[in-house]
Parts: C-alpha cells; structure tokens; sequence
C-alpha cells in the first residue's frame, strides 16, 4: 500500500540523541497501555508486550528510513501509529513499529517481537526478498492494496521494495538467504 506520510529522517533524530560510538543498533519499543489497548494483557496474547523492533545504525542512518508524524495531509492517528511511528520503506511492514514511547542504542542486536514469536518465520532483517519465501507462503508476489482477493492485481515482488538500488550496499557480502 502507498501511504502519503508526513514525517522528518531518522536519521537527525538520532544526530540529535547522539548515541555514543558504541552504539551498533537502536532498539524502538512501543506504547502499552492496557485501559486503551484491552487486548495487550488478554491471557489469549501471542505477544508479548511491549512489542520491540530494532535496526541497525547504518540502517537507521538510511536517508529513506524515517518517523512519521502524520499521514494523508494530517497528524497520524492512533490506530496508525501516533505519536511517531518508523517507516522503513524496503522492509516487511512489521519493522514498522508504531506508537514509539522509548528508543534505546545498544551494542548487540536488539531481540525483536517477531523474532522472539516465531524465529524460523521472522528474521531480524526483513528486507523485502521475493527469493526468500515465508515458510507457509510464497513472497514472490504480491497484491497491492486497496483491492480484492480476486481482483487483478498481482504482481512480482520488487526486492527490496523497489529500493535496490539504493539499499543494497547496505547488505553487500551478506547471505540475504540466512539473514531475512
């Protein structure tokens, strides 16, 4: 889906922060609070909350990844992630987390939701790769939204989202196979 996003670079948010040189990763947590969000202390929850993402600096530098602030002309509303919600354009929507309430820079790589959940399913990279299928789909196509399960529509999946050639330098030498 193409969204209209309102929102500054991530990168001067973390210029702003400066992380000391140790910083390798910067880990975002989100909001959780359970009067709004009855589901995230029901005893039926997969997750664990808070939900935790994580990227790396050199990703997170990226002039494309960046925190939205709104969307469509307008202040971002809840359901979509307010107050600030990270967009990393050539990553699988999960990465972008929404209602950010803490950032932190860490050495090691941060454990995300997703990797804790379902480890064999979810890598820590999640960089679109229509070569790299899920273990119950196939992620060589795709259907853009808004449309029906059976409308036209379907597609090759673009790797990296489209973005090639502008983030794959970031991933050069790396086995896009194991790390996903």
């Amino acid at each position: 889906m193409v969204i209209p996003w309102l929102g500054f670079p991530l990168a001067s948010l973390v210029q702003h922060l400066r992380p000391n040189s140790h910083a390798k990763f910067i880990r975002f947590e989100t909001l959780v609070r359970a009067e709004e969000m009855p589901g995230v202390r029901s005893p039926f929850a997969l997750i664990d909350w808070p939900y935790v993402e994580g990227l790396r600096m050199d990703e997170a530098m990226h002039p494309l990844s960046f925190m939205a602030v709104g969307m469509y002309g307008g202040a971002i509303a809840k359901q979509n992630g307010a107050p600030l919600r990270l967009v990393v354009p050539w990553k699988y929507g999960f990465k972008s987390i929404k209602s950010i309430v803490r950032i932190s820079f860490t050495r090691e790589q941060p454990r995300t939701t997703w990797q804790a959940l379902a480890p064999d399913e979810y890598g820590f990279f999640a960089n679109v790769n229509p070569d790299v299928d899920h273990p119950r789909w196939s992620q060589a196509t795709e259907r853009r939204l808004p449309g029906g399960l059976f409308e036209r529509g379907v597609r090759d999946t673009l790797m990296f989202n489209g973005y090639g050639e502008e983030v794959a330098g970031l991933y050069a030498g790396m086995d896009l196979r194991v790390n996903y």
